[in-house]
């Protein structure tokens, strides 16, 4: 294992962070885009999975004046920042939702459930939002 590979304790995670919730309306996509954050600051291996309303956390253009909040979307730019490269968008979602990728403002991998679930499966620690 790398140093890179190691926190403290000289052991490094794997975390998947499932974004299910639609981007406002609730603190879910929020708080969980800083729990990102701080997770990748102690150098632990993070990925992140968008299905369901989760996937418009990462579509562009989304105009949130509205509802009185701040559009945080374009943070999700900063996690290239941290190393986090390991963004997946379920592509059932993204068909039901009728989206594509092309309007993202990060470079996600589209996956299927199957494959969505054998990443799940290869996690350490899951945590859904």
């Amino acid at each position: 294992m790398s140093a890179a590979e190691e926190d403290a304790s000289g052991v490094v995670k794997r975390f998947l962070f499932v974004n299910r919730k639609a981007p406002y309306g609730t603190i879910y996509a929020l708080e969980a885009l800083e729990v990102v954050l701080i997770s990748a600051a102690f150098d632990q291996d993070v990925s992140l999975a968008f299905l369901d309303d989760g996937v418009y956390q990462v579509q562009a253009g989304i105009d949130s004046a509205g509802i009185g909040m701040k559009n945080f979307s374009p943070t999700y730019r900063a996690l290239d920042d941290y190393d986090i490269t390991k963004l997946y968008v379920e592509r059932e979602s993204l068909v039901e939702r009728g989206l594509s990728t092309e309007s993202f403002v990060v470079p996600v991998t589209v996956v299927g459930r199957e494959e969505l679930a054998a990443i799940m499966a290869a996690q350490d620690v899951i945590l859904s939002f």
